[in-house]
This record gives C-alpha cells, sequence and structure tokens, in this order.
C-alpha cells in the first residue's frame, strides 16, 4: 500500500526503522536484526523503513534486508539518498527495488562525507531527488521534516521553504527527524499549516536506549531536551537499565499524547532493538493506535 493510502484513514499508524548493521562478517548482527523484526511485525505496522548510506555506501547490505522483508509480506520502504550519487547510480538501485515491486521510498539529501570533500555528482538537494524519482517512477515518497530546522539551515523558516520544494517535487508525506518535546512538534505543524502545506506529518520518535548514544545523536542533529528529560538523564545516566526503562517510559508519554492529538502516523527509530519500542506499544496497549 502506497503512503498517500495508508496516511488518508482516520488512525495513527505504527511504523519502524531499522539499517544493515555494520561490520557484520559473519553475519550474526544481521540475524539479530531479523529476530528483532519478527517481534516487531506481530504489531502489524503500516510499513518498516530501511537505512541507505550516501553514495550508495551499503547499498548491498540495505537491498538484502529489504529483499528479505518483502518476502516476508511487509510494506518496506527503502531510503534513498542522492549526496556523491549519480544518475547512474540511483537508476540501477531503482530497477533493483522496482523488480521487488516497491511502492514507497523516503527520499533524503544525506549525511555529507565527514572528510569535507565536496560529494556532488548529478544532485544536491532532496528536492532534486524527489524530482527524479517522480520523473523516473510511481512509488510514493516521503521526505524529512525537521521540527526544530536542520542542523544546516540559518533559521526555521528557510528550512521550512526548503521542505515546500520537495513537497512540490511530488512527495507525499513528511517524517521528522526525532523530538523530545511534543510541543515542538505542533508549533512546527501550525507553521506548516500557515504555509498550506497539507501533507501529512508523521511523529519520529527516539526510544532512549543509553546516555552516550544520545549524546552521540544530539551532535548530528538540531534538537533540545525539555527540563524534566534532561533532569532524569542526569539521574539515571550510569544505570544502563534505569535509562532504558525511563527512555520507554518517555517515549509512551509522548505517543500516547502523539495519539490523542490525532497524529497520523508515529515513526519509531528502534536503532535495531524490538525490545524499548515493543514495551510502548505493550504500554500504550496499541488497540489505541489501530
Amino acid at each position: 500500500m502506497k503512503l498517500r493510502d495508508i496516511y488518508s484513514k482516520n488512525k495513527t499508524n505504527i511504523s519502524f526503522e531499522v539499517f544493515p548493521p555494520k561490520d557484520d562478517f559473519d553475519g550474526n548482527k544481521t540475524d539479530k536484526l531479523f529476530e528483532d523484526i519478527m517481534i516487531l511485525k506481530k504489531y502489524n505496522p503500516a510499513l518498516i523503513s530501511v537505512t541507505y548510506g550516501a553514495g550508495g555506501s551499503n547499498k548491498d547490505n540495505s537491498y538484502n534486508i529489504v529483499k528479505s522483508l518483502v518476502e516476508q509480506n511487509i510494506n518496506v520502504m527503502p531510503h534513498f539518498t542522492c549526496v556523491c550519487s549519480s544518475k547512474e547510480q540511483i537508476d540501477s538501485y531503482l530497477n533493483d527495488l522496482i523488480k521487488l515491486n516497491i511502492e514507497n521510498i523516503l527520499a533524503l539529501r544525506g549525511d555529507e562525507p565527514q572528510n569535507n570533500d565536496i560529494c556532488y555528482l548529478d544532485f544536491r538537494y532532496a528536492n532534486e531527488l524527489v524530482e527524479y524519482l517522480k520523473l523516473k517512477t510511481d512509488f510514493s515518497i516521503a521526505v524529512a521534516g525537521y521540527p526544530e530546522g536542520h542542523i544546516l539551515a540559518p533559521d526555521l523558516k528557510t528550512d521550512i521553504q526548503n521542505l515546500k520544494k520537495k513537497l512540490k517535487a511530488g512527495a507525499d508525506i513528511i517524517i521528522t527527524q526525532m523530538f523530545f518535546d511534543n510541543d515542538k512538534l505542533y508549533k512546527y505543524m501550525d507553521l506548516l499549516e500557515k504555509e498550506n502545506i497539507t501533507q501529512p506529518v508523521i511523529a519520529g520518535i527516539l526510544p532512549i536506549i543509553s546516555y552516550k548514544q544520545l549524546e552521540k545523536m544530539l551532535t548530528l542533529a538540531k534538537v533540545t531536551l525539555p527540563k524534566k528529560l534532561t533532569d532524569s538523564l542526569e539521574k539515571y545516566k550510569d544505570n544502563k537499565d534505569d535509562i532504558k526503562n525511563f527512555g520507554i517510559d518517555f517515549a509512551t508519554e509522548q505517543c500516547q499524547n502523539l495519539i490523542e492529538n490525532n497524529i497520523k502516523g508515529i515513526h519509531l527509530y528502534t536503532l535495531n532493538k524490538a525490545y524499548s519500542s515493543s514495551k510502548i506499544l505493550e504500554n500504550l496497549n496499541y488497540e489505541a493506535c489501530i
């Protein structure tokens, strides 16, 4: 089912994100990933997205995961990044996905190389990728939204104008970057409405699993933490079990509030671990989400 159909219904859909494990020389990490996916599958997600590195750096691993999920009748949304990618590379991966009868794609600019080398080939921005994909395919396309602005954008207003370019190019839905203050999302959605943006906004939720992991992710994104969260993180940061359980409780509260406010979808960033996402959905009794 295509994104435009999934998110046209009057309910909150649940979806998950996974990524190809790094340095998986013996395949054990991938086997574990599929064990976790099978746990998540019982919640009947609207889709599972699979990440894809800049320039297709993990294309084969990503494709193999996508293919396996398709074979298990899971609605899969592969990621597409365009930084460091040529049209020929995009076409090659598109052909592979079309053979799998993929219907949905998340189109992203992708991260620039850490060595600061200039790596623009045929695409520089995500709206250019969206436009190209619409010319080439009938995929339903998701794009990223940033409730507090993209880390490279000078301000939120400019970032929303960039979002409008992606939507004008043909994107159907907006999946947000992680956020930890729902009021930030609601204010963002109000700003989108004032810009006559009507595409569904899907809330990206990251269950906190470890203090170190969260610290690292915050260096890569423009995200603020509410005082309630920072106080608790300071309290629990040295105890892995406590911080994981707190992360589950905090994300449950976030999701419950989002559902009560009729958000169209919640996209859980699983970090390839089913436990926290599963516990969150159990806490919500999941019937509230369907």
